[in-house]
């Protein structure tokens, strides 16, 4: 357990994603080796909960047995009919061991972007303040289609609006919600058992709880995030600027940790990837998997590897790698295809137009060019 670890993590994913037009539920769809639900999940469990609960609704299958793959201990619960956030979170509540009081998170299934840190920082203004409500909100540069944060004079939060039910003064604020909540759990079980339909969606919203209980004389307290970690995901250009900004935190950490990138903007890779000081990864270049460079390597141009190995000063150069590993001062490529399987030894050399599978080539060997072994 964690300084302020919550009671319960309520993530929502039950919501059909109309705009991704796709047969695979929206927090499935995945951006730098993991999934989006997978990125929240890995946000979350750091800070300790007692108890993780999803929620779902649409193609609630495959996010389950995505689930059993991802995080066995996380529950389930099954939002029948899509009544909005309020019901979601209603629904979630009532499943089994999940604790009556403590602190309730409650997060976007699809905002792959959010970091612990952010968390933590929720959880601790949340303490501190005794607040019944901390919401985590971004200052936008287009609030187009979020919640409006509305503040009173004093800067305390009093409501949150929905954009189709704001007026043109409300839809002009840039302090936008962002789907992330810090509860006190009796008062949120309490204030949703009063929540209406009384909307523009007919739906029950989790922010009308923000209203119920600054109505009550209640603490309600906001904490504010970088945009880049709130954005979510509703169609395939979000999902797209999504897995950017993910790039660019990877590649940015691994230059902090002493590796050269030498074009960013054209390197990709996902989050198991790890990679030695001192390594240079050149320009167009794709690291996938649980691929592994060590120090003194040179990966690229034009090169992809995915769960793949490379020794320290090896060379692997416009070439494709799959599940192989390159000893220590070998050179690849270019135009070289390594299948899964492939162990070249130390100093060894596969040439130019050289398909490889299953073979175990020893220290010193060399396939020069124009070869399948």
């Amino acid at each position: 357990m964690t300084d302020h670890a919550p009671a319960a993590v309520v993530v929502l994913a039950a919501g059909e994603g109309k705009r991704m037009k796709s047969s695979l539920a929206k927090v499935l769809h995945a951006i730098c080796g993991r999934s989006l639900l997978g990125h929240v999940l890995a946000a979350t469990e750091p800070l300790g909960a007692a108890h993780t609960v999803v929620v779902v609704g649409h193609l609630r299958e495959q996010i389950i047995e995505h689930l059993a793959e991802i995080d066995a201990a996380a529950l389930t619960a099954v939002q029948e009919e899509q009544l909005g956030t309020g019901h979601a979170v209603r629904t979630a509540l009532k499943v089994a061991g999940v604790p009556g009081e403590g602190t309730v998170v409650v997060v976007p299934g699809d905002a792959p972007l959010i970091t612990t840190a952010s968390l933590k920082a929720l959880l601790a203004a949340h303490a501190d303040s005794a607040a019944a409500a901390t919401l985590l909100t971004s200052e936008v540069a287009d609030p187009h289609g979020y919640g409006r944060v509305v503040r009173d004079n004093d800067g305390r939060v009093k409501a949150i609006v929905e954009e189709r039910d704001a007026d043109e003064a409300t839809r002009a604020i840039r302090e936008v919600g962002t789907s992330v909540y810090a509860f006190d759990g009796a008062r949120l079980r309490a204030a949703l058992a009063r929540v209406t339909t009384d909307n523009a969606q007919g739906e029950e919203y989790l922010t009308d709880v923000i209203g119920l209980l600054v109505g009550d004389g209640e603490i309600v307290s906001a904490v504010t995030a970088p945009e880049v970690e709130t954005l979510g995901v509703n169609d395939r250009i979000q999902l797209a600027a999504a897995r950017r900004a993910m790039r660019d935190r990877l590649v940015t950490y691994w230059m902090r940790e002493g590796v050269t990138i030498v074009d960013p903007q054209t390197t990709w890779m996902g989050v198991r990837v790890t990679i030695e000081p001192d390594a240079v990864i050149h320009q167009n270049t794709q690291l996938h998997g649980a691929t592994h460079i060590e120090s003194r390597a040179e990966v690229g141009p034009d090169s992809t590897l995915r769960n793949t190995k490379v020794g320290r000063g090896a060379k692997v150069v416009k070439s494709h790698c799959i599940s192989a590993e390159i000893g220590p001062g070998c050179d690849v490529g270019p135009f070289a295809y390594l299948r899964a399987g492939t162990k070249l030894g130390a100093d060894g050399k596969i040439g130019a137009f050289v398909e490889t599978k299953n073979a175990d080539i020893g220290d010193g060997s060399k396939v020069p060019h124009l070869s399948y072994v």
